[in-house]
């Protein structure tokens, strides 16, 4: 507990009913309770519409990090859209600073490569950024590559990583591949609050699940989420699962 970077996650002022995000359910959940992180490493889950991406953009913009992502050093802007919610964010740290740190949002990592590109294209000052990344464009691998080179290339050790959707761009492989690398970065003393879909993902051994739904935020095992319940059910028997899916198609 006393290595965490963020320790506790707050809403103190009350939030306009104006805005959009004040009635998603992971933001009315902090409005009420402060959310409080015990490990190391921290997924959110639920359905699409519950707030899960908001809040993780929220906390990384309350942070430092830029809006469409990268690190705290990226200072770009291609699209104006994330919401204002990270100025109401009240952020508990830990004793110590982290010396790395980095905001992936799958829905804009397009544009940090782009943004990495110009700058090296336009800058001789110092070796060029994607030496960081494994010295190879992002652009000229696949998405699941470029996500890839990312965690084991630039991913740094005794650092804070929030992760928004990760495995869009992953097989299943890939993913495995991932936890090896986070089980790597956390044994360095780096924290991660992730948000996913990934019944893979979420079964980081340790690992704090948030489930959030109509009913707020709530601490759950890996396998009580429906993502995982709702997998295992349809491998166990797909052909069933199937007919039952697609009997109102007949």
């Amino acid at each position: 507990m006393n290595s965490l970077f963020i320790k506790h996650i707050s809403i103190e002022q009350p939030l306009n009913n104006v805005r959009y995000y004040a009635v998603l359910p992971a933001v009315r959940a902090l409005c009420e309770t402060p959310l409080t992180l015990r490990r190391p490493v921290t997924f959110l889950v639920g359905e699409n519409g519950v707030g899960k991406s908001t809040l993780l953009e929220a906390i990384a913009i309350a942070l430092g990090f830029n809006p469409e992502g990268g690190s705290k050093n990226f200072n770009f802007s291609t699209a104006d859209s994330h919401a204002d919610l990270y100025r109401f964010l009240r952020i508990a740290k830990g004793v110590t600073a982290p010396r790395d740190g980095y905001f992936l949002r799958a829905e804009s990592f397009y544009n940090v490569a782009s943004h990495i590109d110009e700058l090296d294209h336009s800058t001789m000052m110092g070796p060029p950024i994607i030496q960081s990344y494994g010295g190879i464009s992002l652009h000229e691998q696949s998405h699941g590559e470029s996500f890839l080179a990312l965690a084991e290339e630039r991913f740094g050790g005794h650092g804070l990583y929030l992760l928004d959707e990760p495995e869009a761009a992953l097989s299943p492989m890939r993913q495995m591949r991932l936890l090896c690398r986070i089980d790597q970065l956390v044994k360095q003393n780096s924290q991660f609050i992730i948000s996913t879909h990934s019944p893979i993902l979420m079964t980081y051994p340790g690992a704090q699940v948030l489930q959030i739904d109509q009913g707020g935020i709530r601490e759950v095992s890996y396998w009580e989420t429906e993502a995982f319940r709702l997998t295992r059910r349809f491998l166990n028997d797909p052909a069933h699962m199937l007919e039952l899916l697609l009997q109102d198609e007949k």
